[in-house]
């Protein structure tokens, strides 16, 4: 019986961290250059900006869902037209999802470190390729 409790006080800490390190990176939303602005749009037209980060693989811009919180992602499966803020500059993209040999492409040069992993509770990972309009 006190392993089955020990084992519960460590899932609730380890989902604890999760809530808390998510709760975070969408709070604060930290840009560098090594992330862009999508502004995807819900059913009713009202634009949401998010800080998601760029990747780049065979000359096309990517970004990837590496969290729980995906109401962008949600979005642009709705809406793919977006506004994406890189280096300053504003442009429209059509925002299209990833599978198949393209997605494991994507994901093989553009993998996430196991701490990033463990602290996001290893969230399914989705890709969508930002083509210029």
């Amino acid at each position: 019986m006190k392993a089955v409790k020990t084992a519960a006080i460590v899932v609730v800490a380890y989902v604890g961290i999760i809530v808390v390190f998510e709760s975070l990176i969408g709070y604060f939303q930290p840009a560098d250059g090594s992330t862009l602005v999508i502004t995807t749009f819900d059913g009713d037209g009202v634009p949401h900006d998010r800080v998601v980060s760029r990747l780049e693989s065979d000359s096309q811009l990517y970004v990837a869902t590496n969290h729980w919180t995906r109401a962008w992602y949600n979005r642009v499966l709705e809406n793919p037209e977006v506004h994406v803020r890189l280096d300053g500059e504003r442009a429209d993209y059509l925002a299209a999802p990833v599978t198949g040999v393209e997605h494991d492409r994507v994901a093989g040069e553009n993998g996430l470190g196991v701490v990033l992993r463990i602290l996001t509770g290893f969230p399914p990972r989705y890709f969508v390729r930002l083509d210029p309009r």
